[in-house]
């Protein structure tokens, strides 16, 4: 199984997921790390990830090897990141056939009527939660 977490920016949220999948997972899973730059790369490879690439065709290519991706809401919006997502990327995780688990964490000009807030570290622990059971993981 292959799980690829993506992230733009300084890789900060990334980081923190491959940590606590890296913790609550198997070692027999594979996670990928793929950013939109080398600094979100460089941040969740130091968190154990499998494999890392960088970059519009890294996470292209890796999007359609990926049993599941993980990402910010972000990543979906085309210009977001302050430019660093592309077209090419947000059509890449959108028309992955992977399970999709999608943080709700959104640039300041967006709301997302009806989402709960909560902080990041309860977010990744429904994350993993979902992938335990979706894919009956111990």
């Amino acid at each position: 199984m292959i799980i690829a977490v993506i992230d733009g920016m300084g890789g900060g949220i990334g980081s923190q997921v491959v940590h606590a999948l890296r913790d609550e997972l198997p070692s027999s899973i594979d996670i990928y790390a793929l950013g939109t730059n080398a600094i979100a790369t460089s941040a969740m490879m130091k968190q154990k990830a499998n494999k890392g690439a960088t970059g519009e065709n890294a996470i292209r290519v890796s999007s359609k090897n990926a049993n599941i991706i993980i990402c910010p809401f972000s990543l979906l919006i085309p210009d977001s990141m302050m430019g660093e997502v592309t077209l090419s990327i947000s059509e890449s995780i959108t028309q992955s056939d992977a399970y999709k688990i999608i943080l709700p964490i959104l640039p300041e000009n967006y709301s997302v009527i009806g989402l709960e807030a909560k902080p990041l570290l309860l977010m990744i622990k429904d994350a993993i939660d979902i992938i335990k059971k979706e894919f009956s993981i111990k």
